[in-house]
């Protein structure tokens, strides 16, 4: 089948129109038609529905459509990684990563990315919240946790160690837990991007113990929690990462240190069905040649 003939299809469903598809391919609208008109005949089935206001796909044409996006997107990626290899890789690339992992961990790294990238142009939106890929244009993300279901590629950089911290002087005045079950007789500060209604993952040997808490301050914000934390109102659930300047001048020390948490996963994700150019191929063969543990 004329790859032609499929990139027309395709481009149908995403413009909406003949006349716009015809544009995008670089054919006559006439030619798209016929070519769509073939296709149909040659399926033994129809794929548009077409009425003097819009085109849209039938049931079996949407789902001919998912499977006809997917072969696009890899032969344009395949085009575009032969391309990539005798070509140096520059353009732009739009990073997400959260606010106190870059700051704290990743900065340096993307700061050697540059250096050895000097012709593309990265643009980093720090963001601790879910952002959406496609809506706000991301080539890549990095997330920390436990990955939900998607169409996402996922690359696994390293565990990000957590820890149940608090401050010397809380800890003399209200004294310190020793076991989960304590937790609920303490001023527990909550991050509410942890997965799960108020409740945090301890481990004990090969045991993982999900406590329920009553949350005495909950935030979205990790770096408000640490100075809470710092502050003495509270035990907090924080990344080792960015509490560690905390526990080395002693503002912070561990909690039920017994209790070691799960480490959370962090990744780079891309989208399954984006092309993947070569500034972004550059970059995914960058971070999975870093050591983070």
């Amino acid at each position: 089948m004329d790859i032609k003939v499929l990139r027309s299809f395709a481009a149908i469903i995403d413009e909406g129109s003949f006349a716009n598809a015809a544009r995008k391919v670089g054919i006559s609208k006439s030619m798209c038609s016929k070519l769509i008109s073939d296709l149909e005949a040659d399926l033994g089935t129809r794929l548009l529905t077409r009425t003097t206001r819009a085109v849209k796909p039938t049931a079996i044409g949407l789902s001919f459509y998912a499977e006809v996006s997917e072969i696009l997107a890899r032969l344009d990626a395949a085009t575009e990684a032969v391309r990539a290899a005798s070509q140096r890789p520059s353009g732009p690339l739009k990073l997400g990563s959260p606010v106190q992992y870059t700051l704290k961990v990743f900065q340096p790294h993307l700061v050697r990315f540059m250096e050895e990238h000097p012709d593309i142009q990265l643009d980093v939106t720090l963001d601790d919240g879910r952002s959406d890929m496609t809506r706000d244009g991301f080539d890549a993300v990095i997330r920390i946790g436990n990955l939900e279901d998607s169409t996402l590629h996922a690359r696994k950089l390293h565990d990000a160690r957590i820890m149940l911290v608090a401050s010397p002087g809380y800890i003399a005045e209200k004294g310190s837990p020793d076991s989960p079950a304590q937790l609920r007789d303490h001023h527990c500060l909550h991050y509410t991007n942890l997965r799960g209604p108020s409740t945090w993952p301890l481990r004990h040997q090969n045991e993982v113990i999900y406590q329920k808490i009553t949350p005495a301050f909950s935030s979205n914000n990790g770096e408000l929690l640490r100075s809470l934390a710092v502050a003495g109102k509270g035990i907090a659930l924080a990344p080792e990462f960015q509490v560690a300047d905390d526990l080395a001048q002693g503002r912070l020390v561990p909690v039920m240190a017994d209790y070691a948490l799960p480490g959370v996963p962090v990744h780079v994700l891309y989208s399954s069905r984006k092309l993947v150019t070569a500034a972004l191929a550059s970059f995914l063969d960058f971070v999975g040649g870093l050591n983070l543990d």
